[in-house]
């Protein structure tokens, strides 16, 4: 990756993400517009932004620490290197109270990650490790 993400505005109001501090893994998605969520409600939140995510790596869309421990939680988030359009970040509001989100908040973080894509192939076997197919509290925790 060159160190830089092309972005693009999709809309004029939109806030371009930025980083608050030159080392910060995540670069911090706005939202575009108010929106309140119930107690157990989701939402798409439009960021009003396109990014061209490089070939070799995906963005995550991540929560920010001051939402969650309002109770907002994202889910999803995973945007492909092909993908051009509008990045969205879904909430979900995990608390007891309605939560509101201001135009121009920050709403969630984008980390962009290498990766590998191996191509899936069959096979018999799968080779034996110490933890095998133990998950899901196996460890007793």
């Amino acid at each position: 990756m060159s160190g830089v993400l092309p972005l693009k505005r999709l809309d004029p109001a939109a806030v371009l993400p930025t980083r608050a501090h030159p080392d910060d893994a995540g670069l911090d998605l706005y939202g575009l517009e108010d929106a309140t969520l119930a107690p157990g409600e989701g939402a798409l939140l439009r960021t009003g932004v396109a990014a061209a995510i490089p070939a070799g790596h995906v963005g995550l869309v991540c929560d920010r620490s001051s939402l969650a421990r309002r109770g907002l939680k994202t889910a999803g988030g995973v945007i492909d290197a092909g993908y051009r359009g509008e990045l969205g970040v879904v909430v979900w509001n995990l608390s007891r109270e309605p939560q509101s989100v201001r135009r121009g908040e920050r709403v969630a973080q984008l980390l962009v990650i290498p990766i590998a894509t191996p191509a899936p192939a069959e096979t018999a076997e799968l080779g034996a490790t110490p933890r095998g197919a133990g998950g899901f509290g196996s460890t007793g925790r």
